[in-house]
């Protein structure tokens, strides 16, 4: 990991942390959470296992500093880095499709969904949750995974955009 890896990086995090700052939370203490897009992105972008183990962390982190969810922090700490490495796996496991804004979107919706379900069931183990689980999943992971997506779908060809013209990854390829 260099030094270009790791300013892309902390860009992309502190996006993702002043979209997760910004956003209210809508139901019950819970919010989208925009971090998770940014941090599929940085995935995407350099996909290293240095870098999905230092996004997840500094993303759970981040995003447990900032959510209106009561007891969040270790939610989020739990949630981002299983969540950052299961999506790498998959992100892998569709080496042949990598490069398809269609493969990204499938894979944040699945990520997103996959982080709100270890989100929802580490806070109820650790701190009860405000309501059902159903009824926080229904109203907020479903709706943050359309939002998410639909993100994923515009930002990153911009994001492919800029890699490209400024050949920030070409240090990883070549690894």
């Amino acid at each position: 990991m260099n030094t270009k890896n790791l300013v892309a990086l902390s860009l992309l995090v502190g996006m993702g942390a002043v979209l997760h700052a910004v956003v209210p939370g809508f139901f019950l203490g819970m919010k989208p959470d925009m971090m998770l897009t940014m941090m599929f992105i940085g995935i995407v972008l350099f996909p290293e296992k240095k870098s999905v183990l230092l996004l997840g962390l500094v993303t759970g982190l981040i995003s447990g500093l900032t959510t209106t969810f009561p007891a969040g922090l270790f939610p989020n700490l739990i949630d981002k880095p299983i969540t950052a490495f299961l999506f790498f796996g998959l992100f892998l496991a569709l080496k042949k499709f990598q490069k398809s804004v269609v493969t990204v979107a499938i894979l944040t919706a699945v990520g997103t969904i996959i982080s709100g379900i270890i989100f929802l069931t580490s806070a109820y183990l650790i701190a009860g949750l405000p309501g059902p689980f159903a009824a926080l999943f229904g109203a907020v992971v479903l709706p943050t995974t359309a939002v998410n997506t639909i993100t994923m779908v515009v930002l990153y060809p911009v994001a492919q955009s800029i890699v490209k013209r400024t050949k920030l990854t070409q240090t990883t390829i070549t690894q």
